[in-house]
């Protein structure tokens, strides 16, 4: 999970969209409202890019609350059971819910950051077992018989955000990398 300012990756995770409360006027921004109004006046909220909101955040213009993603009714659910929870609907096509969890984390006080990143840590290292069996499973099955399974594991595939979807795609990757090696006569000459 890179913060590279040329990934791709990373400026899809700041381009979600945050609904922010200016705390004071700001003149000539009237605009970001889509209004006519030429000012931005204290207390109104507007829809801006996390990449934008960050920045006014960290200035003291904005304030925003924990969007939904990261509410404590997502909490709930990931500690009751991480793998059901779908986090590529969490934050719209398929999107990277860790990255953009990590970059909330960056602009909030001490103990609101803790709790997100401690949230993130714990879907993560609940949510990796399943994801590491699923991709060991896909790496070794047969891939010319047609997949008639609505299994808990292909709920659990469907619902991979971003990072998850990368991580699945290597452990696939070196499944069938390990397996080509097994069958061949050198891998299987070191096991015996």
């Amino acid at each position: 999970m890179d913060d590279d300012y040329f990934s791709l990756n990373a400026i899809l995770a700041d381009n979600h969209k945050l609904s922010c409360t200016f705390t004071l006027d700001v003149p000539g921004l009237g605009y970001l409202e889509g209004g006519t109004e030429n000012d931005i006046h204290q207390h109104s909220k507007i829809e801006m890019p996390f990449w934008l909101a960050q920045t006014l955040s960290l200035n003291e213009f904005t304030t925003f609350p924990l969007p939904p993603p990261y509410s404590n009714r997502v909490k709930s659910a990931l500690n009751a059971s991480a793998q059901s929870v779908k986090l590529s609907n969490l934050v719209g096509g398929n999107g990277w819910w860790y990255r953009w969890g990590r970059r909330i984390a960056d602009v909030l006080d001490d103990e609101p950051q803790q709790e997100l990143l401690n949230m993130l840590l714990r879907a993560f290292t609940n949510r990796l077992p399943a994801l590491q069996d699923l991709s060991a499973h896909h790496a070794s099955a047969d891939h010319t018989l047609p997949e008639t399974s609505t299994s808990t594991g292909e709920v659990f595939r469907d619902g991979m955000e971003g990072d998850e979807r990368e991580l699945f795609a290597i452990g696939q990757d070196s499944g069938r990398k390990a397996k080509a090696w097994y069958d061949s006569s050198n891998g299987r000459k070191y096991v015996r």
